[in-house]
């Protein structure tokens, strides 16, 4: 991923941050990757194609949520909990909170291993 695709802390904006979060397949993907682990993205079980995958990680990647590195042919994702808690401190944990609360996003898992 080329630097430009993951916004510097200073350049994180809530809008965006916002608007990426008000969808529930995306909170659900940030529900996973809340473990703090980093995970290829084969690892995500989620009800949609893989192209809306992809939309989806880079909505949440161009809103500076979440870092993807690519290895190879592989792509791996994880979320950027001190840099967001850093510029918005409590937002990540009040948004998994009432996530995890409202049960928004659990049809997002992990592959069994």
């Amino acid at each position: 991923m080329r630097n430009a695709d993951h916004p510097d802390v200073d350049q994180l904006r809530l809008t965006d941050v916002m608007s990426a979060l008000s969808d529930p397949l995306r909170v659900g993907i940030v529900r996973l990757l809340a473990d703090g682990r980093e995970h290829a993205w084969g690892e995500l079980r989620v009800p949609v194609g893989k192209s809306t995958l992809s939309h989806h990680l880079k909505v949440l990647r161009a809103a500076g949520i979440t870092r993807t590195r690519e290895e190879g042919t592989r792509c791996y994702v994880r979320l950027r909990t001190d840099d967001v808690e850093g510029r918005f401190p409590g937002l990540l944990a009040s948004v998994l909170h009432a996530a995890d609360r409202d049960d928004v996003g659990a049809q997002v898992r992990l592959a069994e291993a």
